[in-house]
């Protein structure tokens, strides 16, 4: 029998990737475009038949390249577990949560790891790409796979590879960032970081744990939600003293060693920033520790949504305008510019709560053309539509909200052609515009 580490070398391993969404999608492919033979699984129906008929629904990548690896039959899609038979790599590439509590919800990941355990044999290298809390491999995935007596880094390998997939960024695509990887034993390890050196072409750091691994993920984006909720906390207090935050972020910048930029925003979102550091505070408790940083940063967090909406009432009681009534145009649905990801945005909390105080709400995004919006104090969904955007048409809004500043619109014009703004991500670069208001 070919030995798991020719197989790697050869390109001749079939790869399973579990999970079809921002992560397992563009990462099948690009396990494709290496050379690797992948079976893509999911438990969403839809998905699967719209891979199979190349048809993206992920930004990052098309449908036209989704089409070539499907017509080259280097990829197919299926809506069971029945490949795992024929894989000898499996990438776990499923979501976390956080449940009500703000703990971490693993279930994705039992029941993938379940089915997993199914088709478990010889030779077979499992990776959880999943971000989690510090010791689900150790504890939670390695206890699940090793009921069938088969010796973890003899008979079969696992291994944490944190993914570090940034939605819509095309300078750093998949294969051009390096990855953290970390295994059970030192042959799980190793054969991770060979794997993911077949089609990485940055660097790829191999750690001494799968809970280290874990940790990595873990540290990188407590490090963004601590620092965005820092700079959200000063642009509330610099807003008070009349002083412009935005300038004296550009005047810090200028220091060429000690500090890095971050900006202000409505609510620092997406899947990960806004969740993962959370998984750490469920680790730190059965170790009598708190993570008093991560509380705080992610309380300023939760409030940055209530403070747009304290900026909007005041703004619009500047002309006398109750919130009651009063025309809005959000602009921008998704987390950030560019993509049509709303995870964690703060156009939920902040369209449900001008509809709740009884605004008149539309929204404009060429990227999201619906928007669900749940309201938890009325129980009640909302099922929005993206406007069709002009100039004209801006008119009509007593005020617009800018949430994310996606690209190619003249923002200098829109400000000149709207009653009033309030501008969260300083999208309007001048500020001789007296009808213009920024966090």
């Amino acid at each position: 029998m070919t030995s798991l580490t020719d197989l790697i070398k050869t390109k001749k391993a079939k790869v399973a990737v579990i999970g079809l969404g921002y992560v397992g999608l563009p990462t099948a492919v690009e396990l494709t475009k290496a050379g690797y033979q992948v079976f893509g699984i999911d438990i969403k129906k839809q998905r699967v038949d719209s891979v199979n008929k190349g048809k993206s629904y992920i930004l990052d990548i098309s449908s036209k390249e989704l089409k070539e690896v499907i017509k080259n039959k280097k990829l197919a899609a299926f809506n069971n577990y029945l490949p795992l038979k024929k894989a000898n790599i499996i990438l776990i590439c499923v979501p976390t949560p956080l449940d009500k509590n703000k703990n971490p919800d693993i279930s994705y990941i039992l029941s993938t790891t379940k089915e997993v355990a199914k088709y478990l044999r010889k030779e077979q290298l499992i990776i959880l790409e999943s971000s989690t809390y510090p010791e689900t491999t150790q504890k939670v995935i390695l206890p699940a796979l090793a009921k069938n007596k088969l010796k973890v880094g003899k008979h079969f390998f696992l291994a944490h590879c944190p993914e570090r997939l940034d939605p819509g960024n095309e300078k750093y695509r998949l294969k051009d960032v390096s990855r953290a990887v970390g295994g059970i034993t030192k042959e799980c390890t190793r054969l991770a970081a060979e794997f993911y050196r077949s089609f990485i072409e940055a660097q790829v750091f191999p750690l001494s744990s799968a809970t280290a691994a874990e940790m990595t993920k873990i540290l990188e984006n407590t490090f963004r939600l601590v620092n965005i909720s820092m700079i959200n906390e000063l642009a509330l207090l610099v807003g008070r003293m009349g002083i412009d935050i935005w300038e004296v972020i550009e005047a810090a910048k200028t220091k060429p060693y000690g500090f890095m930029p971050f900006y202000p925003s409505p609510k620092c979102a997406g899947h990960c920033i806004p969740i993962t550091p959370f998984f750490l505070n469920y680790t730190a408790k059965r170790y009598n520790f708190w993570t008093k940083f991560i509380d705080l940063a992610g309380e300023i967090n939760e409030q940055m949504p209530h403070y747009v909406m304290t900026k909007i009432i005041w703004v619009l009681n500047l002309k006398g305008k109750a919130v009651r009534k009063a025309k809005v145009l959000v602009w921008g649905a998704s987390y950030k510019g560019d993509i049509g990801d709303t995870r964690e945005s703060a156009a939920f909390d902040i369209i449900a709560d001008l509809i709740r105080k009884g605004a008149r709400v539309d929204y404009f995004d060429p990227f999201v053309k619906k928007l669900y919006v749940e309201h938890r104090i009325l129980k009640r969904k909302y099922l929005l539509r993206s406007i069709k955007y002009s100039l004209k048409k801006i008119k009509e809004y007593d005020l617009v909200l800018i949430l994310t500043d996606h690209s190619g619109f003249d923002y200098d014009k829109l400000a000149k052609k709207s009653k009033l703004v309030v501008d969260t991500r300083n999208a309007i670069k001048s500020r001789r515009h007296k009808n213009v208001f920024r966090l």
